[in-house]
């Protein structure tokens, strides 16, 4: 009866659980390759489809809308009925909304396409995380395989571009999206059979708060489009402002229902946790840095210096290597530190790298690759041990709204980083900054666009960092402490 107690339950290797692996990182790969594949063909489906150039916003916009919105609800749901039903659910959406694309002749039907496909993400991607971190009971081995799986979809975001191009010069469009049928089918398959069904103990039977998710979809909904909107239209158009005064009177109605009901949606004590709040903080100074950076250095190398599409994209090559590389080194380096000290000496290294863009970046191309690989090594490893703290800190019933909670914190502060970055450069440039061969005033304007947008991010950062801090302060102590207590007999 004591072994029994003793033995982890779950996989003791990788290799034990690959079944289960494949599965998961044909989900997340699913996610990194849906936007990025297709926007490479933008222009086709423009021409062909006869779209405006509103709705081929919306044939990228609208995943990425819905998919932010509705996460939280399905990862609510996936904990009260079963995250493996709940995936296995949206991947079969998701192999039928692509087969559907073979039929799409309007761009509204696209979007509608899109909108099916944000819906299955919701419903899959935070499972992935969630069943991940539930297949092992060993936190190196969670490292490991999150950071497997995180690997795997960095790899096809990194060639998706290439691969959507050779394949639209031999292919139709529609080619793109339906190669999801067949990971959708990898997927379902390896899901079926490499993950058990969930355990009753692990979930919950509280009902749904339908109040609860539809006041938090309409925030998170809201909070993701004011931010497009503030680049489109500008700061001094009045669409972002009333947009971003909906998405708060959301929110305070979303928080209220949240303290008040008797079977909320999110139980808002739980974001109160050293480890969860810490966790999202970190997790939100990545995706601020990511989105602001990434924004600033696009413009920067095409439109103030010069540069042709090709040349920018190898210039941004070497965050997309450090990004891909840096896997192998993730569990190393969490062992050698702790995972709270990795998570926060990760999460300083994306505030460094915005912080060297900010002072140095108008000074030469060096100091931009600088501040590209340490916002990327930060963020590749804040990526996943940020995550597996938020789970960590959580009851086994609520894993699922975890990953979701992380995953949303992402999103908006990456919209949040845009908006930033957009507003100053409208409030500061003038003229249109799309325009070839800038004013001597106009360059003045956009070097002091970036370095106040670039010194705002990294204050904002900075700020969620040192917050993520100190919430995991106490946490911090305990593994010096516990690494003290294992490593000096080995000495001795």
């Amino acid at each position: 009866m004591s072994s029994e107690l003793i033995t982890p339950r779950g996989p003791r290797s990788l290799r034990q659980a690959w079944v289960a692996l494949a599965g998961l990182s044909a989900v997340f790969l699913f996610e990194m390759l849906d936007n990025s594949i297709l926007n490479v063909a933008l222009p086709t489906i423009g021409r062909e489809l006869h779209a405006t150039t509103v709705a081929l916003q919306w044939v990228t916009g609208a995943y990425a809308v819905v998919f932010g919105g509705l996460m939280l609800a399905f990862g609510a749901i996936a904990d009260r009925f079963g995250r493996r039903r709940v995936m296995l659910i949206g991947l079969v959406l998701l192999g039928l909304a692509s087969l559907a694309t073979a039929f799409v002749t309007t761009a509204e039907q696209l979007i509608a396409v899109r909108v099916a496909m944000g819906v299955a993400a919701a419903m899959t991607t935070p499972g992935s995380m969630a069943l991940a971190f539930r297949l092992f009971d060993e936190e190196s081995l969670r490292v490991r395989a999150l950071t497997l799986i995180t690997t795997v979809g960095l790899v096809g975001l990194a060639i998706a571009p290439t691969v959507g191009g050779l394949v639209l010069a031999v292919a139709p469009w529609q080619v793109l999206l339906l190669v999801n049928v067949p990971i959708a089918a990898l997927a379902i398959a390896c899901v079926r059979f490499g993950i058990g069904v969930d355990d009753p103990a692990e979930l919950h039977r509280d009902p749904v708060d339908i109040a609860g998710a539809l006041l938090g979809t309409v925030t998170i909904v809201l909070a993701l489009v004011a931010p497009t909107l503030f680049v489109n239209e500008g700061a001094g158009s009045w669409i972002p402002w009333a947009v971003t005064a909906a998405a708060i009177l959301a929110a305070v109605g979303f928080v209220l229902r949240e303290r008040t009901a008797r079977f909320p949606l999110l139980d808002l004590r739980l974001l109160a946790r050293p480890l969860v709040s810490s966790g999202l903080a970190f997790k939100a100074a990545a995706g601020l840095a990511t989105a602001g950076l990434g924004y600033l250095v696009t413009l920067q190398l095409q439109l103030d210096w010069g540069w042709p599409p090709a040349l920018a994209a190898i210039g941004m090559l070497p965050q997309v290597i450090v990004l891909v590389a840096a896997g192998p080194f993730i569990n190393p380096f969490v062992q050698r530190v702790g995972l709270s000290r990795a998570a926060w000496l990760s999460a300083a290294a994306v505030v460094a790298g915005l912080a060297v863009y900010a002072v140095l970046g108008r000074y030469g191309y060096g100091w931009v690759a600088l501040a590209l690989v340490l916002v990327a090594a930060g963020m590749r490893v804040v990526g996943v041990v940020a995550g597996i703290n938020v789970l960590s800190g959580l009851p086994k019933n609520r894993t699922t709204i975890g990953a979701a909670l992380v995953d949303t914190a992402t999103e908006l502060a990456s919209g949040v980083g845009l908006a930033v970055t957009g507003t100053i450069l409208a409030a500061l440039f003038t003229g249109s900054i799309a325009t070839a061969n800038w004013s001597a005033q106009q360059t003045a304007e956009f070097q002091q666009a970036t370095t106040i947008a670039g010194l705002a991010l990294t204050v904002v950062a900075a700020a969620l960092v040192g917050w993520g801090i100190v919430r995991t302060r106490g946490a911090a102590k305990a593994e010096d402490v516990a690494a003290v207590e294992v490593t000096v007999p080995e000495e001795v």
